[in-house]
């Protein structure tokens, strides 16, 4: 059996592994909720997907909200609180990326302490609030990657993830 975290191995957790991975992916993933075209939100490939805007929505509210369990200590399954202002996919990268630079910012600051609190997940499973910003990570990464394949059907191109893109490779070369 294994031993519980300690707050020293929490705070290296945060700061030397899941930080610098969850900033390289929220570049990604922004460039992915930018991408979505603004006249399409109701764009699906198929009559069970989700809606391009609800996806966009989904993935930076859920991203959010695991990032503020780790903050918190607690999960909370509240809506997210979007300004009544947003309306595009723009609008919700752009709430995204401010609340995510927020966050940040604010996870650093924790203590080792509280980065092991033990939160509960809508009572499935108990974890240390630090392992809330893999979480959420894993899951945008999931949904992103869901997004990214509506990108071209919606006549959207589809940015560099992991490497170079399609589209990003003509944009690179029709700029060069």
């Amino acid at each position: 059996m294994s031993k519980p975290m300690t707050p020293e191995q929490a705070l290296f957790v945060l700061n030397e592994v899941y930080l610098p991975a969850l900033k390289a992916e929220h570049r990604m993933t922004k460039a992915v909720l930018e991408a979505v075209p603004g006249d399409k939100p109701d764009f699906r490939p198929d009559p069970f997907a989700k809606p391009a805007l609800e996806l966009v929505r989904h993935i930076a509210a859920a991203e959010i909200r695991f990032l503020e369990t780790t903050i918190n200590g607690e999960f909370s399954a509240a809506p997210a609180a979007f300004p009544e202002s947003a309306k595009t996919p723009a609008d919700f990268a752009a709430w995204y990326a401010q609340r995510f630079e927020a966050n940040v910012q604010t996870l650093t600051k924790l203590s080792g302490e509280q980065l092991i609190k033990m939160v509960d997940f809508r009572g499935l499973f108990q974890r240390p609030a630090v392992s809330f910003v893999q979480l959420g990570m894993s899951h945008t990464i999931h949904h992103r990657g869901q997004l990214s394949t509506y990108l071209r059907p919606m006549g959207g191109k589809v940015p560099a993830i992991y490497g170079e893109s399609y589209d990003s490779a003509q944009a690179k070369k029709a700029a060069g």
